[in-house]
């Protein structure tokens, strides 16, 4: 995605099912927990770079031990200087005392990070700021063992203000009003309760030391969830570890957030991308499993894995964008969706170059829409194809070799053009210097493409438009093409997103921008105010009364109306070649991503009733000209 954009979090937890001895025996490392941890955040980081953290449960300690670890970090490279600061206390005992490497009975009972539950998160701050404070995992920490909560996950609640009055109506006191307090401090409150309903169940029988034990054995996790879940809007996977030992991994109803996990007799691991556990722990694609929508993953202390209905799913509504961007391509199915991407999109592109593959060259940027070009580009050869087949059948009977060779040579015009040379910074303040800075982030091929040629650059996909206005059509442009063709691999981005990404502002949205021109030419100014009436007699509505009028904005409008209009408000002035914008149908869409099938960011079509609470406040505050988030 040529605009930068800020996205989902990524979540990595893993529990030792063997004694530690067993691994340094069999691996020969008493750091096998850590080293799997590093693998797993490192093979996320896409996921999150403003943060990373991790915490850590070990099992059984004595009183006066410390069993609960946490490190997090917010530097330019947070996952890197989390493991510095995790690993600075091995490095300092190998210089002191080496063979105390080698005893696990002496790391466990001395030393952080060496116990059998492991929680791992990389954040990406989508709200709020990026202070150490909101990093994951949070913890809430008591002085009996069940009672304590290590929470981190990937998800955002479009409902916190009614969350947060149902936490002061019990008579709670939240440190603040974030989504991730308010979870937390829910989860806590029935923790708290499920703690208490056991104990009242034995306080006439057993001592309270004996109650801790059976507590530890009895929590019942499913109902804890169930409860504190029970009027949550939003996409979520929630990972959580208990003091005691047992650990949970909850996804939203919808399965909006992606949530994989394997187990075997020595681990159960949870993260958020597939191809993250087939790599750190060499297992096939098959043998790992998507966590159900509603379901929750629990692990107890002993080591029994289950797999709990927490909500009744709800259907399902997988984020499509994980697939066309977020998540890495090297899920198999993943690649094969962005390779369909390419391919669905083709014939929109034949049509924007009047069929001239001859004077065609194609390309992407940036490197992340590689996959998709792929797929444009074997498409073209498949057109190719047909086209060769033809012109042979024309030579008659007994063609000449070279007649056939030069046919035969007929193939798409594939080319890297566009390489991002390096992080510029904006240091300079005005608004000219800046974007002349911004103009060269990218460098360029020369002596590719001729004044004769088309220029077909894929993107991922283009949500604001203003890295393209400021920088790549420009740089484009230096080439010298006849004319420069955008094509976005996803639909147009229409309405905010609330679900964990950074989509919030409905005024940001090139396409939302080029609908407001369309009917602002055409004298439609009334389809605004209309809208705008009713979303206002709409806002004091519980949630699940709204409606998405904002659907109206575009409904006058064909997408191609609106993608014309995109190209003409992205096109700058200075320019000599012809600029068109194409985009992904919606039809084509679910085509190349048949199994998820959210899109509500291109439809309007919210999965919970949250989204259309979120969207009628963002037209809100655009007309009233207010640039907050409207969650």
């Amino acid at each position: 995605m040529s605009d930068a954009l800020k996205h989902e979090c990524g979540v990595a937890m893993l529990r030792l099912l063997k004694p530690l001895e067993f691994y340094k025996e069999k691996y020969g490392t008493s750091f096998y927990g850590l080293k799997k941890m590093y693998l797993l955040m490192e093979k996320q980081r896409n996921r999150g770079q403003d943060g990373a953290g991790m915490a850590n449960i070990k099992l059984n300690t004595p009183p006066g031990k410390r069993y609960i670890s946490r490190k997090r970090s917010t530097t330019e490279n947070p996952i890197q200087d989390l493991f510095a600061q995790i690993n600075k206390r091995f490095i300092d005992l190998e210089e002191s005392n080496p063979k105390k490497l080698d005893d696990i009975n002496w790391l466990k009972n001395n030393m952080p990070f060496t116990g059998e539950l492991f929680l791992g998160h990389l954040r990406y701050g989508t709200y709020g700021g990026n202070s150490i404070e909101q990093c994951h995992p949070f913890l809430r920490q008591n002085n009996w063992k069940t009672r304590n909560l290590a929470l981190a996950g990937n998800f955002n609640m479009t409902n916190v203000d009614e969350l947060f009055g149902q936490l002061t109506d019990l008579g709670q006191h939240p440190k603040e009003k974030s989504d991730t307090v308010t979870i937390i401090e829910k989860i806590g409150h029935f923790l708290d309760e499920e703690n208490i309903n056991i104990y009242q169940k034995y306080k006439e029988k057993l001592s309270k030391k004996e109650i801790s034990k059976k507590i530890e054995q009895e929590i019942d996790i499913q109902n804890i969830l169930s409860n504190s879940s029970k009027h949550w809007d939003g996409g979520y996977v929630m990972c959580g570890l208990f003091g005691h030992g047992d650990a949970f991994a909850l996804r939203d109803p919808n399965g909006i957030r992606p949530a994989y996990y394997y187990f075997d007799d020595e681990v159960v691991v949870v993260a958020s991308e597939r191809p993250v556990i087939q790599t750190a722990f060499n297992v096939l694609q098959d043998k790992v499993k998507e966590i159900d929508r509603g379901h929750a993953l629990i692990v107890k202390k002993d080591g029994k894995v289950s797999i709990k209905e927490v909500l009744k799913p709800l259907p399902r509504k997988a984020c499509s964008f994980e697939r066309i961007y977020f998540s890495r391509g090297n899920d198999k199915d993943i690649y094969n969706e962005r390779l369909n991407l390419g391919r669905q999109i083709f014939n929109k592109v034949l049509s924007a170059i009047d069929k001239d593959l001859k004077n065609t060259v194609f390309s992407y940027i940036p490197n992340t829409a590689e996959v998709s070009y792929f797929g444009m580009v074997q498409e073209a050869s498949n057109y190719l194809n047909t086209v060769k087949s033809e012109k042979l059948k024309s030579l008659g009977s007994n063609p000449k070799i070279d007649e056939i060779n030069k046919i035969m040579d007929i193939s798409p015009r594939a080319e890297k053009i566009a390489i991002k040379d390096a992080k510029l910074r904006t240091f300079i303040t005005s608004d000219v210097n800046r974007d002349d800075l911004v103009a060269h982030v990218y460098d360029i091929t020369y002596g590719k493409v001729s004044s004769t040629d088309n220029l077909v650059m894929i993107d991922d996909s283009i949500v604001r438009g203003t890295t393209l206005k400021h920088s790549i059509i420009r740089i484009l442009d230096r080439l010298g093409p006849k004319k420069i063709v955008v094509v976005s691999s996803a639909p147009q981005i229409r309405y905010p997103d609330c679900y964990g990404i950074d989509m919030a502002i409905l005024g940001d949205f090139i396409a939302f921008q080029a609908a407001i021109s369309l009917l602002k030419e055409k004298k439609m100014e009334g389809v605004i105010d209309s809208v705008y009436k009713k979303c206002k007699a709409q806002i004091d509505l519980p949630k699940e009364e709204m409606k998405n009028y904002v659907k109206e904005i575009y409904s006058p409008f064909s997408p191609e109306q609106i993608s014309l209009k995109i190209s003409e408000i992205l096109t700058p002035k200075e320019v000599n070649a012809e600029v068109e914008i194409i985009y992904q149908s919606i039809e084509d869409l679910h085509i190349s991503c048949p199994n998820h099938t959210g899109d509500w960011y291109f439809t309007g079509d919210y999965p919970t009733p949250g989204g259309n609470k979120v969207v009628t406040k963002a037209f809100i505050n655009f007309v009233e000209g207010n640039k907050s988030r409207a969650y």
